[in-house]
């Protein structure tokens, strides 16, 4: 099939893949990630969180079924060691078999160059050695490709590498948080806008689901991650937001823009009806635009 060079890539190294074995792998994972794992078909992979018993967030990954009773847990920006001895703190008497195979494996995430080109991406991907399952890198489909770490990349003339800078302007812009820089131990999953994508409510029993089934009750948080743009960079990271001499919130990712930067805050909005605009200092001026919505 030719693409035409409209085939984008970009090769990275995931913080975590592990191999999840055993008897009562299924029921041990499901009793341990928001999502629910039941539904997931041979082949394919739920996106979903790993949380504490207060509901914040530890971890995120990708829970891919492959055959065999075998399950993958691959994250973006999660680290393999936090993902684990969260799982190991939680076996008792399981028959499951928990492996780090992160130095083992390398990933590519690839997306068509215009939109709509999903299916097409997937049907360039088949057959290709590895696991294969749709990704979050940003608002258009795509898709992620695990493979075996030197290996030959063979992409072809009609792929095209993009940056990681790219990729993660992308990101930003389509508004998906990275776990655990955006949204991390001190966070809920609703203040980052992931109960629609990364949580089930009818799944039954899992680690945090009671405080996830009040928040739903309650239907608001006090603070949001929100996209956030401004002039030059705004340094180091995680950067304060002032409203006067009020610490309202925080710059968490940033990246750089045609404009300046644009970037993702978790910000309060307590008292905050009506203000679009922050400062990067106390007292400064409203240098940094705050998108509500």
């Amino acid at each position: 099939m030719n693409f035409g060079a409209r085939v984008r890539f970009n090769c990275y190294q995931p913080a975590a893949v592990l191999r999840v074995s055993g008897e009562d792998a299924l029921s041990f994972l499901q009793g341990q990630f928001t999502q629910d794992l039941k539904m997931v078909e041979a082949g394919a992979a739920a996106y979903g969180l790993w949380l504490n018993q207060k509901g914040k967030v530890l971890a995120d990954s990708f829970v891919l079924r492959a055959e065999g009773g075998v399950w993958w847990v691959i994250s973006y920006f999660s680290a393999a060691v936090v993902i684990r001895e969260r799982l190991e703190s939680y076996l008792i008497a399981d028959d499951v078999v928990i492996e780090d195979e992160t130095v083992a494996w390398e990933g590519v995430s690839v997306m068509g160059a215009g939109e709509g080109e999903g299916a097409e991406v997937k049907a360039w991907l088949a057959g290709r050695v590895g696991l294969i399952w749709q990704g979050r890198r940003a608002a258009v489909v795509t898709w992620e490709w695990l493979r075996p770490k030197g290996s030959s990349l063979e992409m072809g003339a009609e792929a095209e590498e993009i940056s990681e800078e790219e990729l993660e302007h992308r990101r930003i812009e389509s508004g998906i948080p990275a776990v655990p820089r955006d949204v991390g131990a001190g966070d809920l999953p609703n203040e980052a806008g992931l109960e629609e994508v990364a949580v089930s409510y009818t799944k039954g029993c899992y680690l945090g689901q009671e405080v996830m089934a009040r928040l739903k009750a309650m239907g608001q948080v006090r603070r949001r991650l929100l996209k956030v743009e401004g002039a030059g960079m705004p340094g180091a990271l995680p950067a304060g937001l002032f409203h006067g001499e009020k610490r309202v919130g925080e710059v968490r990712s940033a990246v750089k823009a045609e404009a300046g930067w644009s970037g993702l805050a978790m910000v309060s909005l307590l008292g905050m009806e009506g203000v679009t605009a922050l400062s990067l200092t106390p007292g400064g001026a409203a240098e940094v635009e705050v998108f509500k919505s």
